[in-house]
């Protein structure tokens, strides 16, 4: 189901999504977030909460610490959202924010 998504419904930082969009490695690690059963199939747990970081530092093939970093500037940027069950943290795509700023955007360009 689509939705339109007004841009004054999530906080949207324009300027820090812009400088985590800067880095290919983070682009990289969205798009895969796109599609996470295309791309993390072999994780053991549900997809549902999101993607365990050690799946993630896998795919990118980087070290722990580098993704995290990237991972945390995403974070920041508000374009995914995080969950701790037990000793993991999930990671997911904050859709209602990457719309938001495509629509701000696309309104100001």
């Amino acid at each position: 189901m689509s939705q339109s998504i007004n841009p004054n419904t999530a906080e949207v930082d324009v300027d820090a999504i812009h400088k985590a969009l800067a880095n290919p490695v983070r682009r990289e690690i969205l798009a895969w977030l796109r599609d996470p059963r295309a791309h993390f199939a072999d994780q053991e747990l549900s997809l549902d909460h999101g993607v365990c970081a050690g799946r993630i530092d896998a795919q990118c093939g980087l070290s722990q610490s580098t993704v995290s970093a990237h991972l945390a500037a995403l974070q920041k940027a508000g374009l995914v959202t995080s969950k701790r069950v037990g000793q993991w943290v999930f990671f997911k795509r904050n859709e209602p924010v990457i719309q938001a700023f495509l629509a701000r955007v696309n309104a100001e360009l």
